[in-house]
């Protein structure tokens, strides 16, 4: 059985999909004017570790993240650069993929874009008007939130301390402050012709259309960082209970955020730490493990001891599944033989895992598998059909979390190369034995 927290309830649930072993997710992705930053990466991380784990368990999953390729900050940038803004947008989408792939992400199997949204947003939008949800200002839309009763149901946000909070913006064409835009009246930057004017929709109408016309109806999870819960996952609750009467998702899951030196991470604020220049300095699976070591809904306050442990923790894991690995390959072809400790490791990773995706205590559990991987490796006589099915359940644990250590089977000239190392070393050569290891390391080879 699966837990989950659900921001909708603000408790946990017994995951229960809408169809029999299948999974619908939609998480809300970047806007595409920058590069992604490590804060924006933690969903990204954590939810393709939600969709190994849900495909460990035997469901098909059908894993759908957007790019927002129109926006106020693709407009400036692309007035900043001199470029077009779909070059802008191209350019990132470009780089944002790579990142992805270089996070050892699962491919996504679909990432809708806006632009190619723009017919199904405005019959979105023309049904909310036909509804009596929405009304038209000389060419603008808003939606009326005073006609939904559990608005704010996502955040706890209630209508009158949002409008007393001064968190809206006053706008005299608006019947409410809280009211927000559909559909924005403009001739600058992309626009598109509609029933109201040339204009482009609003972001928050962006991502309901989007669900709705790849899923058609209700989805079982819904998922961003937890600074997406207000304004944007409630106005798009509030759409959604308009058009179609459900709230689009049956869980809402929000990761935290990350910190820096106790800060919120923001662009906007100049003190990011950029995806791309961290995977420079350390490996996915580095990367990951420093992500995947904190519980997703705690806010995750970046120091380089986190990744300094994160390294240390990945060179323990490494050498204990290739010295396993190595092993086994030495042996042949071994039976795989179970027994209660291996059983054990196995059912605290999965119970970790199932318990709200308690990525923290799975990692506990990958570390029992160390010890006794090592304890297996050092023995005069290895038990091989334990150690086999150890390093089943290990390898099972290391592709749920995304850090797999990428070791190969040697070739047989590869072998001969190793064998002819460890025997120089044995006979003291050690001229010709640090030749050799050279050559080994060269070949970029695990022992």
């Amino acid at each position: 059985m699966v837990r989950i927290y659900n921001s909708l309830t603000k408790q946990l649930e017994e995951f229960k999909p809408l169809r029999e072993n299948e999974v619908s997710m939609y998480v809300c992705g970047p806007t595409v004017y920058d590069s992604m930053h490590i804060g924006n990466s933690r969903p990204v991380v954590f939810f393709d570790t939600v969709v190994r784990f849900f495909k460990y368990l035997g469901y098909k999953v059908t894993y759908v993240s957007n790019f927002t390729d129109i926006d106020d900050k693709i407009i400036a940038r692309a007035q900043e650069t001199g470029l077009k803004e779909e070059e802008v947008s191209e350019r990132y989408i470009k780089e944002i993929n790579e990142t992805y792939k270089r996070l050892n992400c699962l491919p996504h199997d679909y990432n809708p874009k806006v632009t190619e949204s723009i017919p199904e947003i405005i019959a979105f939008i023309s049904l909310l008007l036909e509804k009596g949800y929405a009304y038209e200002v000389e060419g603008d839309v808003y939606f009326d939130v005073l006609k939904i009763r559990d608005y704010g149901i996502i955040s706890s946000q209630t209508v009158e301390n949002l409008i007393s909070g001064a968190r809206i913006e006053e706008n005299e064409r608006k019947r409410n402050p809280v009211d927000f835009t559909l559909w924005k009246k403009t001739e600058t930057g992309l626009n598109w012709p509609s029933p109201w004017g040339r204009g482009r929709p609003g972001w928050h109408t962006e991502c309901v259309v989007m669900v709705d016309s790849l899923f058609k109806g209700k989805i079982d999870i819904h998922g961003g960082g937890t600074d997406l819960k207000f304004p944007h996952h409630d106005n798009e609750i509030a759409q959604a209970i308009a058009a179609y009467d459900h709230m689009i998702a049956n869980f809402w899951i929000h990761n935290g955020r990350i910190d820096l030196s106790g800060e919120k991470m923001s662009k906007s604020l100049g003190n990011v730490i950029w995806a791309d220049e961290l995977l420079d300095q350390v490996s996915h699976q580095v990367y990951r493990l420093m992500m995947l070591n904190v519980p997703y809904r705690q806010p995750l306050n970046y120091k380089d001891e986190l990744l300094n442990q994160a390294e240390n923790d990945y060179e323990k894991i490494k050498r204990a599944y290739n010295g396993l690995f190595r092993k086994l390959e030495e042996a042949g072809e071994v039976e795989a033989e179970t027994n209660a400790e291996i059983e054990a490791i196995r059912e605290k990773f999965v119970t970790a895992m199932a318990d709200d995706f308690n990525t923290a205590n799975a990692i506990t559990a990958i570390f029992k598998a160390v010890k006794l991987a090592n304890v297996y490796t050092r023995e005069k006589n290895p038990p091989y059909g334990k150690m086999k099915s150890l390093l089943q359940n290990f390898q099972d644990f290391l592709w749920i979390l995304g850090i797999e250590t990428g070791i190969k089977p040697l070739t047989e000239a590869e072998k001969d190369l190793i064998k002819r190392y460890r025997e120089a070393r044995k006979e003291k050569n050690y001229q010709l034995s640090d030749a050799l290891r050279e050559e080994i390391i060269s070949r970029g080879l695990e022992l």
